[in-house]
């Protein structure tokens, strides 16, 4: 690629920087050099020349490097400027880069040093595009190997970290012709896995020995083991966020946090009402609507009337593992901006917080108001568009500013959502009388019927640790990318809901969630 690529290199020494120039154009780099900033400005705005790059002496006489690249910047934006200097002084280096300077060499320089810069700068993009096919060839060998060998859970972790890896590079790179392939591999390892959990899932919330963490796990496994070292414990669920997006948003964090990422799977149906339930309450539904009937209601597939307990269910769920607080342990949901900077007042107040949990649920309202939104349709038409959405919320949100107040109270974080989603592509028959609940990947009622290789008929619920009040109660649960429709007008609603993110049902977007243990940097 150095064939393409036109230099211009402003320093006021270049006669003694001949040598360097030669070697560059035996590389295939076309060098113009100047010997001020005022000349090289002058190119920069008048000639027809695209500069691919410019080498930058910081110190010369006049308009010297600092002042020649605000001048550089005010003309392109988006130049590589690569600064020559002396000094590698940490506060110089902060204010270079402030100014967008794209990298820097420290003097003396040699010819390599230049090149290998030069590189990196130009042509790390395509180095790596051109190394996509043999890199993926052999992720999509590891995969295949992976999943014809009766893969255990931690496994097909293992395996949808892989898939959602070259999602994220697929989006910043060009697909090489591969994305058809990946996306073909993706629907094959969903099938597989909704496939494993539909053949395992009884035996796990019986106890095998192989289950993964389940929601009902969450807060004996990453909470109360900190509470019961003395920790400053924030527990923040959010809601409906997705393994990918926690993904997308992990390195904003950095600065802030030593980040300590496990998974966990949620509970089935994984459905708000269900598994953020199991998840403050360390119980299964059938054992909430047995030893705490008050706080169970599965009638309405609303959040507010379905989760309007978590604060009691928390309070049992400590009181039965003996964690006696000074203070009782604050609770708090946040729906929107006015509710997040209500919360941000309340830990900007914390002098000492043993325990304070939060559920967030923009993600959540996201996902259900997209279905009724032709603008949010046209914001997140896909899975990537949606987690570049869900990026740039949580870079601009209330979370990401609590967060980082926390970071400064030197409080721990555990994060974790409740459950993901999928996006739904294919429509599945499902059978059922009026009284059957109303959502796409899941359904409860009595004689129910669904296509079999296509969702799971639970008919014994209690199996399941799901409540079954009656004999003829029964669920339905749509894996893969399915969602529900009825036979009457069967293809009217199948374009109606196509293209949708919902949650309820088995895949690796819905269960696969992010356990994720924040420890401020001090």
């Amino acid at each position: 690629m150095a064939q393409a690529h036109h230099i211009l290199w402003i320093d006021d020494e270049i006669e003694a920087l001949q040598p360097h120039i030669r070697v560059l154009r035996e590389r295939g780099y076309t060098v113009t050099p100047v010997t001020n900033g005022e000349d090289g400005i002058a190119l920069l705005t008048n000639s027809d020349t695209q500069y691919s790059a410019i080498l930058l002496d910081q110190v010369m006489p006049g308009k010297d490097g600092m002042a020649t690249l605000d001048a550089i910047r005010t003309i392109n934006a988006q130049i590589p400027v690569i600064l020559v200097t002396q000094s590698s002084d940490e506060q110089f280096v902060e204010v270079a880069l402030g100014k967008q300077v794209t990298d820097f060499l420290v003097k003396p320089i040699g010819v390599a040093q230049i090149v290998s810069t030069l590189k990196r700068v130009l042509d790390q993009t395509q180095i790596v595009v051109d190394q996509i096919p043999s890199r993926y060839t052999a992720d999509f060998n590891a995969i295949r190997t992976m999943k014809d060998s009766e893969p255990n859970w931690q496994e097909w972790v293992d395996i949808y970290l892989k898939l959602l890896q070259w999602d994220l590079v697929s989006e910043k790179l060009a697909d090489g012709g591969l994305e058809e392939t990946h996306l073909g591999q993706k629907k094959e390892c969903n099938t597989e896995f909704s496939d494993f959990v539909e053949a395992n899932y009884a035996n796990w919330v019986a106890g095998g020995s192989d289950a993964p963490p389940l929601s009902v796990n969450i807060l004996d496994r990453y909470v109360i083991p900190q509470l019961q070292a003395g920790k400053s414990v924030y527990f923040i669920v959010v809601d409906c966020f997705r393994l990918d997006h926690w993904l997308a948003v992990e390195s904003l964090l950095y600065p802030y946090f030593s980040i300590e990422r496990e998974y966990s799977f949620s509970i089935l149906p994984s459905a708000t009402m269900y598994s953020r339930n199991a998840l403050f309450s360390g119980l299964f539904p059938a054992e909430i609507a047995e030893h705490y009937p008050q706080y169970w209601q599965e009638e309405s597939d609303g959040d507010t009337s379905t989760n309007r307990y978590e604060r009691q269910l928390l309070g049992e769920h400590l009181k039965r593992r003996g964690i006696k607080l000074k203070s009782a342990p604050q609770y708090f949901k946040i729906f929107d901006t006015r509710g997040g900077n209500t919360y941000k007042k309340r830990v900007a107040a914390n002098t000492r917080v043993e325990l304070s949990t939060l559920v967030v649920n923009f993600i959540d309202i996201l996902t259900h108001q997209r279905s009724q939104s032709d603008v949010l349709q046209q914001l997140a038409p896909d899975v990537s568009a949606f987690r570049a959405l869900a990026r740039s919320w949580f870079s601009h949100s209330v979370l990401f500013d609590i967060l980082r107040m926390v970071a400064a109270q030197n409080a721990t974080v555990v994060l974790t959502s409740d459950h993901g989603s999928v996006f739904c592509n294919r429509a599945t028959r499902a059978r059922g009388n009026r009284e059957t609940t109303t959502s796409l990947r899941f359904k409860i009622g009595t004689n129910l019927g669904c296509e079999k290789n296509e969702a799971v008929h639970l008919h014994n619920p209690g199996e399941y640790r799901l409540p079954a009040e009656t004999a003829s109660k029964d669920y339905i649960l749509a894996k893969d990318d399915y969602y529900f429709v009825y036979p009457n007008d069967f293809y009217k609603y199948k374009r109606q809901f196509q293209g949708g993110f919902q949650h309820g049902g088995i895949s690796m977007g819905e269960l696969i969630t992010p356990v994720v243990t924040l420890t401020p940097r001090l």
